[in-house]
């Protein structure tokens, strides 16, 4: 399996015991969708291993409590620290509306109300306090902040999103 093909649902952030559990903070607003996970992939060096799960517990919202297969010392729960946990991209629900993932509508079209088609949407960067579209407009870029007020229609069939921006904003970065 490889990264591009799954989505990070979360770190193994703890040990929970002296038998190899370990505690995951889920990255998810919806962590009971996780709850009866029979295996995941765990990020061993740049390789996605298949671990599978003895049992688990949801706790404290998003944490999650796991007892892997053949993971059954402190120092096996060691080797195992901090790695990034994924799924399949298959496992994600399905969303629907103006809601989406962000790998989603990665080379979507935006088009704004008043200013027509902006560009494609090549990344989305969400290293900022608001996440970003990052636009493509004829080797230009343009940053339309993910607001849902600026959010107007996700049209998955036609890969188009149409946003309403404030006056002027779009302008300001092909000047």
């Amino acid at each position: 399996m490889q990264k591009e093909d799954c989505f990070y649902l979360g770190r193994i952030v703890k040990k929970h015991s002296f038998k190899g559990e370990v505690i995951i903070k889920l990255d998810t607003d919806e962590p009971d969708l996780y709850e009866k996970l029979e295996s995941v992939f765990v990020d061993l060096g740049n390789n996605l291993v298949p671990f599978f799960i003895e049992k688990s517990s949801l706790s404290k919202s998003t944490m999650f409590r796991v007892k892997f297969e053949d993971v059954d010392t402190e120092q096996d729960a060691d080797a195992i620290m901090r790695a990034g946990i994924y799924l399949p991209l298959s496992l994600l629900p399905k969303l629907s509306g103006k809601k989406f993932y962000f790998h989603e509508v990665i080379g979507f079209t935006v088009v704004d109300t008043s200013f027509g088609e902006v560009g494609e949407i090549v990344s989305i960067n969400d290293s900022s306090a608001q996440p970003l579209f990052e636009i493509d407009r004829n080797g230009n870029e343009v940053f339309i902040p993910m607001i849902d007020n600026f959010i107007q229609n996700v049209d998955r069939e036609n890969k188009i999103i149409e946003v309403t921006t404030p006056q002027g904003l779009i302008d300001l970065y092909l000047e």
